[in-house]
């Protein structure tokens, strides 16, 4: 601009040169679009340039004087404020806002998308219609222009997922996609019980996430045994997504690749690597010859990050924890899996909250301060729950304690929802509706719930009826005095250490191991209790040192020699033939009664490598055809068992029995089992859950599944089994929802369990004080949860489920409205009436032409992410010599038929479909529709629709419709789901009509505007607040760490976190205040009509 100021300040007296006139006066227009807009002052200088290109020698010296010509300059076809669509993508309009012209072909400069694109005239065609023009179109090509804009332009109120995988549609499956793209940030932990299908909640996000932006690179990290056992491989390709698996060369070449090109190698952006591979040399390198994930500049950046499994990732120290942070803190979404949470410790639970929202749950003191009105918040739930008569009065007091933390003083009271629910209670009556609205409004308050899913099999209903049997086996005469000899040796040694824990663990692993199977651990006893006896007399002669044992020797020592010589001597005496081991006949009988039954398959556990070798021996000698893995068994070896596992029995190479560790089922699914055999009991009741969750789960067929218990009497099993396990009540249904005291129940059952010092009677005393306390209390939970049908009318949470999906269910993004929508494109770009969908059931047949298919390769090479495996064989397709192919729109009939092509929101033909018609300019449509309804009375009635954008800090999208009758307008987008059509003129819509339709539309515009502008409001305070909370928080825990480093490398490490903490917070805090001053709602008109009410 200074140069055209000195220009025009200094003119000379001959006319400035043409280039400069028109540079100059492009120069002003640009720069005054930014300065003002909206001035009139740009429509002059707009004006003024067209008028110059129109006649560009006016203010040039009459060089016609000297006898010279001009040159002639083509005409444009195009002027400034034109409005033109792309000849490519006719789906992009915008208006022209500069003409370059040229000799050549003129160049024009269009406005779109927020930003100037430049054009030269061929490329560019006119809008045919005009913005008041109005066109009659037919019931389905309306539905079909609705469905294109619902595809066009994403809600959060919508779920795309629904109908877009090759899966049966669970609702509660859907809970963390909801979750997921409702969250202020794409950050979240699904925490679902066993069984409930993670894997596919996972799936189900990263197909959400596709239909609403361009997902290219996913990583996914989870243990060794599901890469071996290809699970999210083959669980992925439900979505049509395929992805590799990464083993260490080929994690180091895509380490390489980043490195040179900053770029992550395209044939693994969708990638699946083990825990076991990120080790010190993938995170650091190996010296100068190969960089580290760690020195990576710039690191690579991932759409999306699902760590399955995360709970592998607790230990800090470890290179897998540095790597999945490392991951999360580079990437765009992130999702953690993980069936064991209520098992971990708070620190557990505070490493994986911390890893994945560092901004929130910045340190342990934050972590408890979020978490402190938790409880109080479950009370209050708890009471509605409960239904007394002044419920709703305890639930208040319940949210004024939870308000009363530090937590809730400086967020909780500022949550807009906190107040909502506490307004509602004061005034909430006995009736359900009003119970099961403050259940919902409470639950939501849980501090934790925006970064976490946790839903539990109690919540789901019962895949299958579960069957527990008890199976009692008596030691021999034999095998009692070795337990009991092993016993009182045991009882010894720590009573001779006083207690030491360092033995501790390993003397109750030894009591737990003779309960599970003492014919396998009769072998070892004699290394195991002489290295005991050895350990004594070293620490005799160390008396005093390290730990500070008081130990007399001389006293203690010859006691306890005496015991372990006579356990070792019983164990040299026991019969080493297996037939005389009571507990393994027990379970061949079992197994020989299951060999008579259609589905003969059968799973064992066991906590212990030496019961597992020695039944799968002593099986293999019986002749029963039988496998085992544990955490030693290799993943080639794993794969091959499990399939002949599942092969059929008439198989010659398949497996009737397979024998299993803790380690070595995790994360499987064993679903076509039917049978299951405990040959020893964790004392964990979650960990027995897991172990029945690998059958019990979705996708179980049989209508029960069997569980036996083999129990020994009077060993520690027995007791905790028959005190406390049974209580519970694990073995007839999947664990309910009070975690808390489920986590205190089983601390208590291990702490009496691991006190050596007890006696028998007074570990029996204290087990049944804890069934009498702390299992009762949560037995009375659980018969609370299981009574929710009789106190509610209704199951919960199970139906609300069903009413979240339903909510965020779009008829227009539904199997047939899609189909009506891609029929619609493809009759226009075929050129014929007839649809080229043939078929009547779900099972479609496409046939195309080859200048059809060329038609729909124009527009697919314009689309977005042409590189998915969907993609390019719909492109193969396009340009092979194939005219059919088999489509549907229907998942289950795409369950059911791998092959077949499903066509979702995202597959390119529904994308360049919704391009199409999304982006036509016929004209505003007008259609007629028939209804039966007796919300009004029979008759005609005019209406209009509008899509509206809400701008703000939740932004969103939604069809509004406008009719005189407010009975019509709230029942009108679920009555056109069931209307019929029927043909209107174009002017059935009078102008009268049609601003009395306007005035509608504004009044509901303007109360929705102000609604949403104060509630935004409110969301930006309350956000503002809490970031301000938990920043102060994180910049104070890095100054203390900063004030302690004692060395220049942390020093500097921790300024620049700090440097990194404060950035994300400012960009943080602008956002809020941008999307705050942006808060708005803007309308389109969709389409106008005439709703013609039946008698």
């Amino acid at each position: 601009m200074q140069t055209v100021r000195n220009r025009w300040a200094h003119a000379q007296a001959a006319s400035p040169l043409r280039e400069d006139v028109y540079r100059d006066l492009d120069t002003l227009h640009r720069f005054l679009q930014l300065l003002c807009p909206n001035s009139q002052l740009v429509d002059s200088v707009a004006r003024e340039l067209a008028t110059f290109l129109e006649n560009p020698n006016r203010n040039v010296a009459d060089s016609n004087a000297a006898g010279a010509t001009p040159p002639t300059i083509p005409s444009s076809k195009f002027q400034v404020g034109d409005v033109v669509r792309l000849q490519a993508n006719p789906s992009i309009s915008g208006a022209v806002v500069a003409v370059h012209v040229s000799d050549r072909e003129t160049r024009y400069q269009v406005f779109h998308d927020g930003k100037r694109a430049s054009y030269y005239e061929s490329q560019l065609v006119p809008m045919e219609a005009s913005e008041d023009g109005v066109c009659a179109v037919s019931l389905a090509e309306f539905h079909a222009r609705l469905t294109a804009l619902q595809l066009l332009h994403p809600g959060m109120s919508n779920l795309y997922s629904l109908h877009a995988a090759r899966i049966e549609l669970i609702p509660y499956q859907f809970r963390p996609v909801l979750k997921f793209i409702r969250s202020d940030r794409p950050r979240l932990l699904i925490a679902d019980s066993v069984g409930v299908g993670k894997t596919i909640e996972a799936g189900l996000i990263l197909r959400e996430l596709q239909a609403r932006r361009d997902i290219r690179r996913v990583l996914i990290v989870c243990p060794r045994p599901l890469v071996t056992e290809e699970k999210w491989r083959r669980e992925m390709k439900r979505f049509d997504e395929r992805f590799e698996h990464l083993d260490g060369p080929k994690l180091r070449h895509c380490i390489s690749e980043m490195d040179l090109d900053g770029e992550w190698p395209q044939r693994y952006e969708k990638a699946i690597i083990p825990f076991s591979l990120l080790t010190d040399e993938i995170l650091h390198g190996n010296g100068r010859r190969q960089k580290g994930l760690l020195q990576l500049d710039p690191p690579p950046q991932f759409d999306l990050v699902i760590v399955d499994e995360a709970h592998h990732i607790r230990n800090t120290n470890t290179q897998r924890h540095q790597a999945i942070r490392f991951f999360c803190e580079n990437a765009e979404a992130v999702v953690f899996l993980t069936a064991t949470p209520i098992q971990m410790s708070d620190r557990d639970l505070f490493v994986l909250l911390n890893t994945l929202r560092p901004d929130i749950i910045i340190d342990e003191a934050s972590y408890g301060a979020i978490t402190e009105p938790n409880v109080f918040i479950n009370s209050a739930a708890l009471s509605a729950r409960r239904g007394d008569p002044d419920w709703a009065d305890e639930a208040r007091k319940a949210l004024m304690e939870a308000a009363g933390t530090l937590w809730g003083q400086s967020v909780l009271r500022n949550d807009p929802r906190f107040q909502e629910v506490f307004d509602f209670l004061a005034g909430a009556g006995d009736d359900r509706a009003d119970r099961i609205q403050a259940i919902r409004g409470i639950e939501q308050l849980h501090t934790l719930s925006g970064l976490m899913n946790r839903t539990l099999r109690r919540d789901i209903g019962e895949f299958t009826q579960r069957k527990p049997q008890t199976v009692t086996v008596e030691f021999t005469p034999e095998q009692k005095g070795l337990h009991d000899a092993v016993i009182a040796a045991q009882a010894a040694v720590y009573a001779a250490l006083h207690g030491n824990q360092s033995v501790r663990f390993l003397l109750t692993t030894i009591r737990r191991q003779t309960a599970s199977c003492i014919h396998a651990l009769a072998p070892f006893l004699k290394e195991i209790l002489s290295r005991r006896y050895d350990e004594l007399d070293f620490l005799g002669v160390e008396e005093g040192e390290d730990e500070g044992f008081e130990l007399d020797i001389d006293h203690a020592a010859p006691t306890v020699r005496q015991l372990i010589e006579d356990a070792l001597r019983r164990a040299e005496a026991l019969p080493c033939d297996p037939s005389t081991d009571p507990k393994l006949l027990a379970l061949e009988h079992i197994l020989k009664e299951k060999q008579s039954l259609p589905n003969n398959k059968v799973m064992l556990f066991s906590s212990f490598r030496h019961t597992l070798a020695y039944l799968h021996k002593a099986l293999l000698n019986s002749g029963f055809r039988v496998g085992l893995i544990h955490g030693g068994v290799g993943d080639d070896d794993r794969i091959a068992l499990r399939a002949r596992f599942e092969k059929h029995r008439d198989d010659g190479e398949a497996l009737d029995v397979l024998l299993f560790s803790e380690v070595g089922c995790e994360g499987l699914d064993y679903q076509f089992c039917d049978c299951m055999v405990n040959y020893d009991l964790p004392w964990n009741p979650m960990r027995i859950d897991q172990r029945i969750g690998r059958i019990d789960r979705w996708g179980q067929t049989s209508e029960a599944v069997a569980i036996y218990n083999l129990i020994t009497p009077d060993t520690i099993d027995a007791e905790i089994y028959e005190r406390c396990l049974l209580r519970i009540g694990v073995f007839e249904r999947a664990l309910g929802a009070n975690e808390a005291i489920l986590g205190e129940v089983t601390r208590e059952i291990t702490g009496v369990a691991e006190n050596l010092s007890l006696s028998p009677a007074e570990r029996q005393a204290k087990l049944e004080q804890l069934a009498d306390n702390s299992i009762r209390l949560f037995k009375e939970q659980q018969d609370l949860e299981s009574r929710q049908t009789e106190l509610f009318g209704l199951r919960m949470p199970g139906d609300q489920f069903k009413q979240d999906v339903k909510d965020a269910s779009s008829y227009w993004l539904s199997g047939p409205s899609l189909e009506r929508l891609v029929v619609e494109y493809l009759r226009a770009r075929a050129g014929k009436e007839e649809s080229p969908l043939t078929g009547d059931g779900a099972k479609k047949r496409l046939l195309l032409a080859r200048d059809a298919r060329e038609s729909l390769l124009k527009d697919f090479v314009s689309i977005e992410n042409r590189t998915s495996p969907i993609a390019r064989e719909w492109e193969n397709w396009l340009k092979g010599n194939d005219p059919n192919l088999a489509v549907t729109f229907d998942s289950a009939c795409a369950v059911e038929d791998r092959t077949i092509c499903l066509i979702t929101p995202i597959h390119p033909l529904a994308v360049q479909a919704a391009r199409a018609i999304g982006g036509a300019s016929e004209g505003t449509p007008i259609v007629g529709i028939r209804v039966k309804t007796d919300a009004v009375a029979p008759g005609d009635y005019p209406f209009a629709i509008y899509q509206w954008q809400y701008h703000g800090i939740r932004n969103d999208v939604e069809f509004r419709p406008v009719t005189t009758e407010p009975a019509l307008t709230s029942a009108f987008l679920r009555l056109m789901a069931d209307a019929e059509g029927f043909a209107v003129a174009p002017d059935a819509i009078t102008e009268e009509v049609r601003k009395t339709l306007e005035n509608h539309h504004y009044a509901a515009w303007s109360d929705a505007r102000a609604g949403h502008i104060e509630n935004t409001q409110r969301i930006a305070e309350f956000r503002r607040s809490s970031l301000e909370t938990s920043h102060s928080a994180r910049m104070a825990l890095l100054d203390a760490q900063l004030a302690d480093a004692d060395n220049d490398k942390i020093r500097t490490m921790k300024a620049r976190q700090k440097e990194n903490a404060q950035a994300d917070f400012d960009r943080h805090v602008r956002e809020i205040e941008e999307a705050s001053q942006k808060v708005d709602i803007t309308t389109q008109s969709v389409g106008w009509g005439i709703l013609r009410v039946m008698e």
